[in-house]
């Protein structure tokens, strides 16, 4: 982990004012953020863990938990769930044998949902691996899946 994490920081110039931007990239290289790795961000940055921490739990794009290769969001704002987001979710658990915050065994699939995506005219959306899907239904959701 060492040499990815090094090349990262050194990408930002180690600059401690860049801390979001390297945790993203580390994020992207993972899939999630490791504790070891945050501690070595935290001493070659001369910043506190409890500041690193702070920054990795303050932003919900960011996990601390893996992650799997392919990431499902369900938006369940208000225009989603009134136009059947609650029966896509359902659906989305039932196909995957996970709940919202889990991932599928094989670490392929992590399932969650949002308040909002910010694209209510679409909804009910369910956004795969950041590519939204609108109008959404339980029965077109096994053809997103299946891409």
């Amino acid at each position: 982990m060492g040499d990815k994490v090094s090349a990262i920081l050194d990408k930002y110039n180690r600059d401690k004012a860049f801390l979001v931007s390297i945790l993203q990239d580390i994020q992207t290289e993972y899939r999630y953020l490791p504790k070891d790795v945050l501690k070595q961000v935290g001493q070659d940055l001369a910043i506190p863990m409890s500041q690193v921490y702070h920054v990795s739990t303050f932003f919900k794009a960011f996990s601390l938990e893996p992650r799997g290769e392919h990431m499902i969001t369900v938006c369940l704002g208000t225009a989603c769930h009134v136009r059947g987001a609650p029966s896509v979710l359902d659906e989305a658990k039932r196909q995957l044998g996970i709940e919202p915050g889990e991932n599928t065994p094989d670490m392929k699939y992590t399932l969650e949902t949002v308040n909002c995506v910010g694209a209510c005219a679409l909804g009910p959306i369910v956004v795969v691996d950041g590519k939204y899907h609108g109008q959404m239904s339980p029965g077109r959701l096994n053809e997103v899946l299946k891409k």
